[in-house]
């Protein structure tokens, strides 16, 4: 389950509050380590923030896996992660979403990233999709699907998108797992970028229902 997060802010301190003492140690490690961390949202194990230049090293050992990068055409250099940072700064910009960090939310450790962004799978149509992507080590606890749960919460409550999609290799069978957790169902199976990609996709009637 999502939960919004309010904020009091000062001249240059945003202050997150929490209830409970163990909600408080991961935004405590981020700010004893010298950021200021902007939270998008949490749910009961993960706090979701947006994507700093101190993120780099764990979206690089994402990157340089290549287990993690088998549905990829490659692994990727640490410019490479680099630039994945800007292009999503530059994505809160725009758009106000992007992919955003993922944090163990008892320690303050990255995980990895969970997000929406803008895609065009046709031409003529953008439609929100949810990504994700997770360091290894921390597969199968289940925290790509309460990221991707919270995303799409936080798709349908306020971008109020009439439909969200998930975009993934159709042999990829760990992320359409995730899809369908989230409610999502294949849509089609189409050519994206050069590559066979299946599409799932969730309607704002079909979430509704189910909540």
């Amino acid at each position: 389950m999502m939960r919004k997060v309010r904020r009091c802010s000062g001249s240059s301190l945003s202050v997150v509050i929490l209830c409970g003492a163990n909600e408080w140690k991961g935004v405590a490690h981020s700010l004893m380590n010298g950021k200021n961390p902007e939270i998008v949202f949490h749910t009961d194990r993960l706090v979701l923030r947006k994507t700093e230049e101190t993120d780099v090293q764990a979206i690089m050992e994402i990157f340089s896996d290549p287990l993690a990068m088998q549905y990829y055409p490659r692994t990727r250099s640490r410019d490479e992660a680099a630039s994945w940072i800007l292009r999503m700064q530059e994505s809160y910009r725009l758009y106000g979403v992007g992919l955003w960090t993922v944090e163990l939310r008892h320690s303050g450790e990255v995980i990895g990233q969970c997000g929406i962004v803008p895609q065009r799978i046709h031409d003529d149509i953008q439609e929100w999709e949810i990504g994700y992507l997770f360091l290894r080590r921390h597969w199968r606890h289940g925290y790509a699907s309460e990221a991707a749960r919270g995303c799409r919460d936080y798709g349908f409550e306020n971008l109020h998108a009439s439909h969200l999609v998930s975009i993934i290799n159709p042999d990829n069978t760990p992320s359409i797992r995730v899809a369908q957790r989230m409610g999502m169902k294949q849509r089609e199976i189409t050519t994206w970028r050069q590559m066979s990609v299946a599409v799932y996709a969730l309607s704002r009637e079909e979430w509704r229902r189910g909540k």
